[in-house]
């Protein structure tokens, strides 16, 4: 016989992953007006709450921090699958999936900041991404993503390189990208999209043009 559940503790435990949420989507819209330095004080002020509040919720700011990126990559990643269930090729999916990265990047700056960075106190360790199980998982899932398309670019014959390709392309990916997103405005600076194509032909075929690479072989 299974246990009786108790409603009370039920609807507690309903309300607060609501009260959670609603926390995260505030902090969230406080970030991208204030910056990706914001304090947990600002925020909470932004966010018509006090600091408390969050600190009762989310233990310190490194948890808000994974709490928001959760929500955000989670975003980011259902937008990369909707963008490569409607790629032709294997090239065409990496673009896709690139793509989908920057715009997300690129749609609030500050946000993506505070999600993948440690504060400035906490700068010798870990960035907040990679000392997260959960957002490390993130990055897992990107990376069984990029190799189902790489396999059909490169064929059977390279099969055994898919273990490694896809975290060195993750790394350039995230690396690229963020200098791109933190790049100032210029004439010769690309936009998202050349950029994302510039970023595609890299992990393809690398910097190498065609030209360069004939000269290089003569």
């Amino acid at each position: 016989m299974a246990p009786a559940v108790d409603g009370r503790a039920a609807r507690w435990q309903n309300h607060r992953e609501e009260r959670r949420r609603e926390l995260i989507k505030a902090a969230r819209k406080a970030v991208h007006a204030l910056g990706g330095d914001a304090s947990m004080e600002d925020i909470a002020a932004a966010a018509g709450t006090s600091k408390p509040v969050f600190y009762r919720y989310f233990g310190d700011k490194a948890g808000l921090q994974q709490a928001m990126g959760e929500m955000v990559l989670a975003q980011m990643q259902r937008r990369m699958k909707e963008a490569v269930a409607i790629a032709v090729t294997a090239r065409e999916g990496l673009f896709a999936m690139v793509s989908a990265y920057l715009q997300m990047a690129e749609s609030s700056p500050n946000v993506y900041a505070f999600v993948t960075r440690l504060p400035h106190s906490e700068a010798g360790q870990q960035d907040a991404l990679a000392a997260s199980g959960a957002l490390g998982h993130f990055f897992e899932s990107i990376s069984a993503m990029m190799a189902a398309p790489m396999r059909e670019h490169l064929g059977a014959d390279a099969a055994t390189l898919i273990d490694y390709w896809p975290t060195a392309a993750i790394g350039m990916v995230r690396s690229a990208g963020e200098l791109w997103l933190s790049s100032p405005d210029s004439p010769g600076k690309p936009d998202q999209q050349a950029m994302a194509a510039h970023i595609t032909d890299w992990l393809c075929t690398g910097i190498a043009t065609g030209g360069a690479v004939a000269r290089n072989q003569q």
